[in-house]
């Protein structure tokens, strides 16, 4: 489940507003933006939705105790800022369980949210990538943003976790990795 910080942020940088813009937008102080944005005590529904909606977005409830595309694209981007890329490709992992686990349109709530960038252009299109691949399994919509130039690269590159780690040939990647230039081994993806 997104805690309220990662959907408002993400919602925000989506639109590209600074906190300054949506805390107008949301007839808010700039302060409550950044207290609903900092990690700490989520703020009360009304001033999340008040903030989602002057951001252009709603707040919308699924039966689900899976944690959506953007929160687990944050523990990625906390994992590289370390340094650890076992760490990172196990969230990867776990997004991939995650999506895998939903059926039909629930599965496509877990990615509505554009996640924020993992400092990393091919762990953005590696996500992006796992996104289209799972919600095209299941004939959902895929959300705008994996369609993004930031989340596509313009060489094919492996998603590298260990340097001994064989680079992929194409035949063992899924088309959609193969779209956004992202070599990951099919196999991998089947974890669950």
């Amino acid at each position: 489940m997104a805690d309220i910080a990662t959907l408002v942020r993400s919602a925000r940088r989506a639109r590209r507003y600074t906190q300054r813009e949506l805390a107008r937008r949301a007839g808010l102080s700039q302060s409550r933006v950044a207290v609903a944005e900092g990690a700490g005590e989520d703020p009360r529904f009304d001033t999340a939705t008040r903030l989602l909606a002057g951001a252009g977005h709603r707040l919308y409830s699924a039966p689900t105790t899976r944690d959506d595309v953007a929160t687990v694209a944050a523990d990625i981007r906390h994992a590289l800022a370390r340094d650890d890329l076992g760490s990172a490709f196990r969230a990867f992992i776990q997004m991939n369980d995650n999506l895998t686990a939903e059926q039909g349109l629930l599965r496509g709530v877990l990615a509505i949210a554009e996640p924020e960038s993992t400092g990393s252009k091919t762990w953005d299109a590696a996500i992006a990538a796992l996104v289209d691949y799972r919600l095209g399994q299941v004939s959902v919509p895929t959300p705008e943003w994996t369609g993004s130039p930031e989340r596509h690269l313009g060489r094919a590159r492996p998603l590298f976790v260990d340097a001994a780690d064989p680079v992929p040939p194409r035949s063992a990647v899924p088309d959609e990795f193969l779209e956004h230039g992202v070599l990951v081994w099919r196999d991998s993806l089947e974890s669950v």
